[in-house]
């Protein structure tokens, strides 16, 4: 990828490894039981809440690992790097507002967990934003 490309995520990807490998420790604290019970959401020793919640973990997986591969490929000049990198933040981006969309309806507005996916929604926004500027301006962003 050539290094206006690569410059149209100067913020976002930065944002992009950092969500992602949220994701990927968020995982890793509920499989190790991590996560202090004070700061767990409500009802999480619920049955159906926690089906609720690993629900998500193929789609926090698949859209970290998405993401992580395309800052890779894009770092390298491949072609796909950036349709990568979209359907990661597409990824990441639905997750969160997922989440949201539950903890609202759910009427549970607790910062610990709503915090995180917020980060979620906004990271990718920021990504996208970043991409299309520099495509739309045709400059770096």
């Amino acid at each position: 990828m050539d290094d206006d490309r690569e410059g149209r995520m100067r913020v976002g990807k930065p944002l992009l490894l950092a969500v992602d490998a949220g994701l990927l420790l968020y995982w890793t604290a509920v499989f190790l039981d991590l996560i202090p019970k004070e700061q767990r959401f409500r009802d999480y020793s619920n049955p159906i809440m926690q089906a609720w919640n690993w629900s998500f973990f193929p789609l926090d997986v698949s859209a970290a690992l998405l993401g992580f591969l395309g800052v890779y490929l894009v770092r390298k000049g491949r072609a796909a790097g950036e349709l990568v990198v979209t359907v990661g933040l597409t990824l990441t981006f639905c997750a969160g507002f997922m989440a949201l969309s539950f903890w609202s309806y759910y009427g549970d507005f607790n910062l610990w967990w709503w915090l995180p996916n917020a980060a979620l929604v906004l990271a990718p926004v920021v990504g996208f934003l970043e991409m299309s500027i520099g495509k739309v301006c045709g400059r770096k962003a």
